[in-house]
């Protein structure tokens, strides 16, 4: 099977024979290294943490919640 380089779009052959793998050279993975890295790349998740955390109920709202709980609520 062929696929292309992500970073240089090189066919490449997908097999044993192959060691870099879906990059054409050691070059190209490390391009593509070199920019995870310095984040200009990223998988895509969401709204940042601080606006999540934001959003989390105080503890006194999760008391009162845990209040509302049967007794078997907290047993595994």
């Amino acid at each position: 099977m062929k696929v292309n380089c992500p970073s240089c779009k090189t066919s490449v052959e997908w097999n044993e024979t192959s060691p870099f793998r879906p990059f054409c050279s050691k070059k190209c993975q490390l391009i593509d290294l070199g920019e995870w890295a310095d984040e200009q790349k990223a998988i895509p998740c969401g709204p940042s943490k601080d606006a999540e955390m934001s959003q989390l109920p105080d503890i006194e709202e999760i008391e009162a919640m845990l209040s509302e709980q049967g007794d078997d609520f907290f047993k595994q």
